[in-house]
C-alpha cells in the first residue's frame, strides 16, 4: 500500500524518516510517496487534508484534528529546544509589542509560543523560516522568531536574543515543549494507522541504533551545510519523546491545547488527539 508522506528537509526529520523511506526496516508492506516541504507548507496541506501522513506543528494540528490523529512516534518535544526571538539590537521585551516581527508561519508552534509571551504584539510578517535572519539583517523587520538550524547560527551573524520562547514555556509549565508531531489520516483503516505508528517507531529506533546510516540523506537536504550544526540540530530535537511520547509527552500536548483554548488562540475541541485515545 502506497501512502503520501510529508516532512521537512530539516536534519531531525530526514534523520528519523530515512530508514522507513529507504527500505532499511520492515515497513509491513507500506511504501511512501515522499514530499519535502517547509513546515508551514506542511501545516497548510494538513489543514486541507492533502497527505496521508504528515509532519506538522502542534499548533496546526489543533485545526486539523477532525481529519488527522497523532502518532505516538516521531514527535519533536524536549527541553531547551524552543524557538528564539532575535533582533539586530538588544530590544527590551517590553518593547516587542511595537516591533515588526517575522514569524515562520501562523500555524507554527513558534507563533503559538510567541503569542503566549507577547499577546499585545500585532505587527506580524509570516515568511519561510530560512528567510527570517536575512529579513532582520536587511531591516525588512525589526525582529524575528527563528526555528531549526538558525538557532545555532544567528549569533555568528551579529544578531541578539530577545527571548528564548521555549524557556518561557518551560518556566510557566514545567513541561517539555511540544513543537511538532506526526499525524495520520483518520480516514485510513485503523489497521493501517497502527501499522504506520509501528513503522515510524521502528524507523526512529533504527536512526538511534545506526546514526551514521542517514548521514548522506541528512546532508543532501540540510539548510546548514556544516555537519557539526546538523548534528546539534538532531541532538536537540530527536530524543526519547521521538521514540514514544508516553504519558509525560501526551500530558504536555494536552495542556498546550487546554491553555490555548482558554486564551482563545485555538478553537476548543473534544475529538480524540492520539491514535491510542
Amino acid at each position: 500500500m502506497k501512502l503520501s508522506l510529508g516532512f521537512s528537509p530539516c536534519p531531525n526529520d530526514t534523520f528519523i524518516f530515512d530508514a522507513m523511506i529507504h527500505g532499511k526496516i520492515d515497513t509491513e508492506g507500506l511504501t511512501f510517496e515522499v514530499l519535502l516541504e517547509d513546515v508551514e507548507a506542511l501545516n497548510r496541506m494538513a489543514l486541507a487534508g492533502q497527505l496521508d501522513i504528515t509532519k506538522l506543528s502542534y499548533h496546526a494540528f489543533a485545526y486539523a484534528r477532525d481529519r488527522y490523529t497523532l502518532l505516538d512516534a516521531g514527535s519533536a518535544l524536549g527541553e531547551n529546544c524552543g524557538p528564539l526571538l532575535i533582533a539586530r539590537q538588544q530590544w527590551d521585551p517590553t518593547q516587542v509589542k511595537d516591533l515588526k516581527i517575522a514569524i515562520p508561519g501562523r500555524y507554527t508552534t513558534a507563533f503559538f509560543l510567541f503569542r503566549l509571551a507577547f499577546p499585545e504584539a500585532t505587527h506580524i510578517q509570516p515568511m519561510i523560516f530560512s528567510d527570517i535572519e536575512k529579513a532582520i539583517l536587511d531591516g525588512t523587520v525589526d525582529a524575528g522568531v527563528i526555528i531549526h538550524e538558525n538557532r545555532f547560527t544567528y549569533a555568528a551573524k551579529g544578531l541578539h536574543k530577545i527571548m528564548d520562547l521555549g524557556e518561557f514555556w518551560e518556566a510557566g509549565t514545567n513541561m517539555p515543549i511540544p513543537l511538532g508531531g506526526i499525524a495520520v489520516k483518520k480516514s485510513l483503516p485503523d489497521e493501517v494507522q497502527h501499522k504506520v505508528n509501528r513503522v515510524m517507531q521502528r524507523s526512529v529506533q533504527y536512526a538511534f541504533d545506526h546514526p551514521e546510516a542517514s548521514q548522506s540523506y541528512v546532508c543532501a537536504h540540510a539548510q546548514e551545510l556544516s555537519p557539526e550544526v546538523q548534528q546539534q540540530h538532531i541532538d536537540l530535537y530527536v530524543n526519547h519523546y521521538t521514540l514514544d511520547l508516553k504519558d509525560r509527552g501526551k500530558s504536555a500536548i494536552r495542556y498546550m491545547y487546554r491553555l490555548a483554548a482558554e486564551k482563545n488562540i485555538i478553537p476548543e475541541a473534544s475529538s480524540p488527539i492520539f491514535l491510542e485515545d
